[in-house]
């Protein structure tokens, strides 16, 4: 719509759970993201605008520093805009770039042809975006199984911190408390062995 249409929902969200929301889509003015700060919201998603208003963007980050998150959705390499209607002719990698100058505080990155397909993500198009970046880059589009986000962990060292999981959770395909046993905070393979001290004598 090319503004905020739920703001109800979103401010119902933040009042039932306790962990950080994140909110994307339709945000193209100072006003619709201050007022998403305001209801709770953690960090603000910011697309089009990052192609068709980059100065504002710069302007965002400086009043709401480490609440500025700019999701790049990718078609063949170039930024799709309102909706993935469009495809401008600017580069992710160029785009990731400039935002990073910025002070955002994270790129989302969306290959638009994986998104709701179960297919993977483009780990290549996210190497090359991350390693183009110094700062966090957090993978969208094409996650079907706990398999693919163990997969990403080969990409950590350039910076992909994170994935988003949407269609695998409502299918079953993937669980989110599996998930996060397998790649989150104190997952399987950081943890050290206990051999105990029979296996040491």
């Amino acid at each position: 719509m090319g503004h905020p249409v739920n703001q109800t929902a979103i401010e119902a969200i933040v009042r039932a759970v306790d962990v950080p929301v994140q909110v994307g889509g339709g945000l193209r003015d100072r006003a619709s993201v201050a007022h998403l700060l305001d209801l709770g919201v953690q960090r603000v998603i910011l697309g089009t605008i990052a192609v068709e208003q980059p100065t504002l963007v710069a302007e965002l980050c400086q009043a709401f520093p480490d609440q500025i998150v700019v999701g790049i959705d990718a078609r063949n390499g170039k930024v799709a805009t309102r909706g993935w209607l469009e495809t401008s002719e600017v580069e992710a990698v160029a785009l990731a770039q400039q935002m990073t100058q910025f002070g955002v505080a994270a790129i989302i990155y969306t290959d638009i042809h994986r998104d709701g397909t179960l297919q993977g993500p483009n780990r290549s198009a996210l190497r090359e975006l991350a390693e183009a970046v110094t700062i966090p880059v957090i993978a969208s589009g094409g996650m079907s199984s706990i398999t693919d986000l163990l997969s990403l962990l080969s990409l950590e060292p350039v910076g992909v911190t994170g994935a988003i999981v949407g269609r695998a959770l409502y299918t079953g395909n993937i669980s989110l408390k599996e998930a996060i046993r397998a790649v989150g905070n104190g997952r399987w393979q950081d943890v050290p062995p206990d051999f105990g001290s029979s296996a040491l004598a």
